[in-house]
């Protein structure tokens, strides 16, 4: 009777879990982003009544009696789907299309996080930041249009004039007018003098084992080398080593199924219920035991 008290103890405390992680989910629907998670249960540790035995000449063998004690988590899996690309208008609003993940680094700590989240901005220097201020990285260099191959120089993303390349004939007064975002992330400058250049690119980071991230909270993931990263020299350029391009003037939206959620939410409802049934006929049957003695 004990140990079916403890299965139902265990079940309600698992399923009370999982409708944790549906809430959580479901409560970020609307965050840029943001990728669901879910709950795999698996069995608790079994009592060994009886063990089993091998067969010989004279016998067959013995199948083993075991009893569970209930159920566990197993684990809570980010799933990193592609949620849907939504126009914004905004240039500065980046959308990743395919796997990798944009890097951004702390200014006070120096400590790299992963996002997909490409709600940036710029800020007063020309840096391209997150909301809570953390700055995109890539490369920085200042090229000639076509010397891509050129760009080695990684650090904090600037989207203003630089230094402009020595081999362009640049106005002293000139100002920057306008700038774009291509696929593969190259920052392109324009001058109001009708003169255009390279600013630098966006990078992307690919990570074998995403699950290893850690949320930070802010649509940011710690533990950058618990994840693998792909490749030995960090980021890369987007659309290479298999990752995805970015998409300037869009952003990637949560990939939360609300129907699968709300369908999850009812299983789970039941499911408790049950294990709390579970401890009420245990506690019925308790009750009868006690009551054998008048």
């Amino acid at each position: 009777m004990i140990r079916s008290l403890t299965s139902g103890i265990s079940g309600m405390q698992q399923f009370q879990q999982r409708l944790d992680v549906i809430g959580n989910n479901i409560s970020n629907v609307n965050t840029t982003g943001y990728k669901s998670a879910r709950v795999d249960f698996e069995d608790a540790f079994s009592q060994t009544v009886q063990a089993a035995s091998p067969a010989s000449g004279n016998s067959s063998a013995v199948a083993g009696i075991q009893i569970g004690s209930g159920v566990s988590t197993g684990a809570i899996r980010n799933q990193f789907t592609q949620g849907a690309v939504t126009r914004t208008g905004v240039q500065t609003d980046l959308a990743v299309n395919g796997g990798g993940f944009f890097i951004v680094k702390d200014p006070v700590s120096g400590s790299e996080y992963a996002t997909r989240s490409g709600d940036f901005r710029i800020d007063q220097n020309g840096y391209l930041i997150t909301n809570t201020g953390h700055r995109v990285q890539g490369f920085t260099d200042t090229v000639a249009p076509g010397n891509e191959n050129l760009l080695a120089t990684r650090g904090d993303l600037q989207i203003n004039m630089g230094t402009p390349p020595s081999t362009l004939t640049i106005d002293p007064d000139a100002t920057l007018s306008s700038y774009d975002i291509n696929p593969e992330g190259i920052v392109t400058v324009r001058l109001s003098d009708g003169s255009q250049y390279i600013r630098g690119q966006v990078l992307l980071q690919g990570f074998s084992d995403p699950q290893a991230l850690m949320k930070e909270g802010g649509n940011l993931y710690s533990g950058l080398a618990n994840g693998g990263p792909v490749g030995a020299n960090g980021p890369v350029a987007p659309g290479s080593n298999g990752l995805g391009t970015v998409q300037s003037g869009a952003l990637e939206l949560s990939n939360v199924d609300l129907a699968s959620e709300f369908s999850s939410m009812i299983t789970t409802q039941r499911a408790f219920q049950a294990s709390a049934r579970i401890i009420s006929t245990s506690d019925e049957i308790l009750q009868e035991l006690v009551n054998l003695k008048r």
